[in-house]
């Protein structure tokens, strides 16, 4: 066992795995809670979850070096991302990054001498009805400009308190990344959640009685027992990878049964372009 850590995060990385039916399904919280530890995910973090979880160190990297909330590099003390994705570089959002990248003298992906800013072009956020937007450490500051957002991170740096636009107090970079991790600060209720433009469509259906249909199945019944949860997953990936055979079309001489086999395969289980791709992320 790695002696880079202490026996508190590894307690804590292995309370993590007993969360999870198949502990290494533990993997992308494990590795947030590496990042509040060091500032990033190292080479002895990435080792330390793979003898952890049974898996190469090479499986774990892949996972580390995939997504872009997980930083190889020491972070600052605050993240500030600015989306700069269609709609918020429309409305500004270039402009946002190219001011703060001149006021704080660094690049995409770099941080500020004095540790405390490290600054990045980030994706779309799912928050276009508030760009364009910047994310501090996660959380949402709505309709930014090149001054505010100026006066945004000079406020971050000289340590005043700073409340998001639809989120709570900030904090720190790691101590975020601690809460990503599954180990929450007690902050879930401050600050609206929604605002806005975000609530028009609700107001609109409350104004017009409009209401989601009522299902008669009910809810379904969640597994009660890990055991349980494997034997469910297994049996839904199961159903949806023999869709084509079962098929009645699909058959010898049914009619476009050659075409519906293929198009089944290629669906069954998935649907949208993540499915062509192979691919999955996290929102952004």
């Amino acid at each position: 066992m790695s002696t880079h850590f202490d026996e508190a995060t590894v307690g804590e990385l292995r309370e993590l795995m007993g969360r999870y039916p198949q502990a290494r399904s533990a993997l992308l919280p494990m590795l947030h809670l590496l990042q509040s530890v060091e500032g990033h995910v190292s080479t002895a973090g990435i080792e330390l979850c793979a003898e952890l979880l049974d898996l190469t160190a090479a499986e774990v990297a892949g996972v580390a070096t995939f997504y872009t909330m997980y930083k190889r590099r020491p972070m600052g003390t605050h993240h500030v991302g600015v989306c700069t994705n269609t709609l918020c570089a429309v409305m500004g959002g270039d402009a946002i990054f190219e001011r703060l990248s001149d006021h704080l003298g660094v690049g995409n992906d770099e941080t500020t001498a004095d540790g405390q800013v490290t600054l990045e072009r980030v994706e779309c956020n799912a928050a276009c009805d508030f760009a364009p937007v910047v994310m501090v450490n996660w959380e949402f500051f709505d309709e930014q400009d090149p001054a505010s957002a100026v006066d945004l991170v000079d406020r971050l740096r000289a340590g005043e308190e700073v409340t998001a636009s639809r989120g709570a107090t900030i904090t720190s970079w790691r101590e975020a990344e601690r809460v990503l991790a599954g180990f929450e600060d007690g902050r879930a209720d401050e600050g609206p959640a929604a605002a806005g433009p975000s609530l028009a469509g609700l107001e609109i259906a409350r104004e017009r009685g409009w209401t989601a249909p009522s299902s008669e199945a009910g809810p379904a019944s969640a597994p009660e027992t890990k055991d349980e949860a494997v034997v469910e997953a297994d049996t839904a990936r199961a159903e949806s990878e023999t869709v084509a055979e079962e098929s009645e079309a699909d058959v010898e001489g049914g009619a476009g049964g050659r075409s519906l086999r293929g198009s089944q395969a290629r669906t069954s289980g998935t649907t949208g372009p993540r499915a062509e791709n192979g691919t999955e992320e996290d929102g952004t």
